[in-house]
C-alpha cells in the first residue's frame, strides 16, 4: 500500500507538472533584465556629428538601447576639444547613467573620464582612447593595425618584388590615438626594413584639402612613389584626387570604418585598399557592454575591458555585398 501511495503522489506530481509547462512558464530573468534599463540614461559625446562614423554609433546605439527605455542624449562639440571638454564637464554634474566618448587625442579628457567615473558615472571610450582607460574601449589596436599596414608597404613596395621602396604617411591629428598609436606599429615594421624609405610623413588633421595638398606636394618632389597611407578614408579622398591628377600609379592604403564609401572608392579606383573596423560591429559591442555594466551595477572604475574590433583589408578583388554598411538615406 506505502509503494502504490508513493506512486500515486509521484504521478499526480508529474501531471502537474506537465501541465504547467504545456500551458508556460515565465522566464525568471526577463523582469530583473528589463527593469535594469528603465529610465537610465545614456549620453554620447563624439568628436563631431554628421560623419559617417559618429553618425553610424550613434543609430546602433540607439537602436540597440532606446528600445529598452533608456534614454540616449548627443553632445555634439563639432571638432571643437574646447566645447567637448565643456560638454563632459556638463553631464558630470547632471550624472548620467554612462558616458560614450570619442576622445579627439589621448590626453585632452583623460582628467574629466576619471572625475566622471568617480562621480558614478560609468565610460565608455570608442575607437580613439585617452591615456586614462576607463570601464570600456571598444575600437581598433591601432599599434596591431600599423603593423599590419607596414606589412602591407613592405609587401607592395620592396624593390624585391618591384617597387621603388619610397612611400608616404598622411596622419590624422598627431596627438591623436589613431596616429601615436599606429605610428608605433608601422614603426615596429619599417625598422627592420631598410629598403623601404619613408620619404613623408605629415598630419592632414583629418582633413581633405590638406591631405590633397601633401599628396600632391610629395609625389611631385618622389615621381616614383609607390605608396600611400592614410588613416582615414574620409580624408583620404583628398589623396586619391592628388593622386590622379599626377597621372601616376601610387597603390593608396586607406583605413575606416566600413561605410558604403569605402566600397564605392575601392569599385571606381579611388582607393586601393582599405582596413575596415566594422561600425555597426563596433556600435553592438559598445551597447553589450553598456547592457551589462547597468546589469552588474558594479561602481564604475572597478574594472577595465578592452575589445579590439576584427579588422577587415579589403581590396576590390575580396570585398562581397556584405563588406560594407549605408547610413539611412544613403545611396
Amino acid at each position: 500500500m506505502r509503494l502504490l501511495k508513493t506512486s500515486i503522489v509521484a504521478a499526480t506530481l508529474a501531471l502537474t507538472a506537465g501541465s504547467a509547462l504545456a500551458q508556460g512558464i515565465d522566464d525568471p530573468t526577463r523582469e530583473p533584465y528589463y527593469s535594469s534599463f528603465q529610465g537610465k540614461r545614456v549620453a554620447y559625446v563624439p568628436v563631431a556629428m554628421g560623419f559617417d562614423l559618429t553618425e553610424g554609433w550613434a543609430i546602433g546605439l540607439k537602436e540597440a538601447l532606446e528600445p529598452l527605455g533608456v534614454t540616449f542624449d548627443i553632445r555634439d562639440p563639432n571638432w571643437s576639444t574646447d566645447a567637448g571638454a565643456q560638454a563632459i564637464t556638463s553631464l558630470i554634474a547632471e550624472k548620467p547613467d554612462v558616458i560614450v566618448v570619442h576622445n579627439p587625442d589621448v590626453q585632452s579628457y583623460a582628467r574629466l573620464l576619471k572625475k566622471a567615473e568617480e562621480a558614478g558615472i560609468y565610460v565608455v571610450q570608442v575607437n580613439m582612447r585617452s591615456s586614462y582607460s576607463t570601464d570600456a574601449f571598444i575600437g581598433a589596436d591601432y599599434v596591431g593595425m600599423g603593423e599590419q599596414i607596414g606589412e602591407r608597404l613592405v609587401e607592395k613596395c620592396s624593390p624585391a618584388n618591384g617597387g621603388s621602396g619610397k612611400v608616404a604617411i598622411t596622419q590624422g591629428v598627431l596627438t591623436a590615438a589613431a596616429s601615436v598609436y599606429q605610428m608605433q606599429g608601422i614603426d615596429n615594421v619599417l625598422s627592420k626594413h631598410p629598403e623601404i624609405q619613408l620619404v613623408s610623413n605629415q598630419a592632414a588633421d583629418w582633413d581633405a584639402t590638406k591631405a590633397k595638398n601633401i599628396a600632391a606636394t610629395v609625389i611631385q618632389q618622389h615621381p616614383d612613389l609607390c605608396a600611400i597611407t592614410g588613416f582615414w578614408d574620409v580624408m583620404d579622398v583628398g589623396t586619391a584626387a592628388a593622386i590622379k591628377e599626377s597621372g601616376k600609379d601610387v597603390y593608396l592604403l586607406t583605413q575606416g570604418g566600413g561605410n558604403k564609401m569605402a566600397c564605392d572608392g575601392l569599385n571606381n579606383g579611388t582607393y586601393s585598399e582599405v582596413v575596415v573596423y566594422f561600425v555597426p560591429g563596433q556600435a553592438r559591442d559598445m551597447a553589450t557592454m553598456i547592457k551589462q555594466m547597468l546589469q552588474l551595477k558594479q561602481a564604475p572604475g572597478t574594472t577595465k575591458t578592452t575589445l579590439f574590433t576584427p579588422l577587415t583589408f579589403l581590396t576590390k578583388e575580396n570585398m562581397t555585398p556584405s563588406s560594407c554598411w549605408s547610413l539611412p538615406g544613403q545611396n
